[in-house]
């Protein structure tokens, strides 16, 4: 029987590569790049683009990560090689972009 040849993630496409297993730490991306309309505790009208999250704590890492309060948008923002890139900065310009083309 003919056994699969493992295909070597250093050729594959960005986008079939695999994604990074959690949040880069010190990076906060994802809580700086994007507006968001909804409620956060301690911003009651939400965020504009750009804007740091008063939940990053000095780390860049969210004080309500896993907590009810924790607006649904955040929860769905997860880890992945084409939102994060290599660094911080890709993932800046990565969120910024996707901001403009959705507002």
């Amino acid at each position: 029987m003919f056994q699969p040849i493992p295909f070597p993630q250093k050729f594959a496409h960005p986008s079939v590569q695999e994604a990074p297993p959690a949040c880069r730490p010190g990076c906060g991306a994802c809580c700086i790049a994007p507006s968001i309309s909804s409620a956060i505790p301690g911003m009651p009208e939400g965020k504009a683009a750009g804007v740091r999250c008063i939940q990053l704590d000095a780390e860049n890492a969210c004080r309500i990560f896993g907590d009810a309060r924790r607006p649904a948008v955040c929860a769905s923002l997860a880890a992945s090689a084409e939102m994060c890139g290599t660094d911080r900065w890709q993932a800046m310009h990565y969120l910024k972009t996707l901001e403009r083309m959705t507002c």
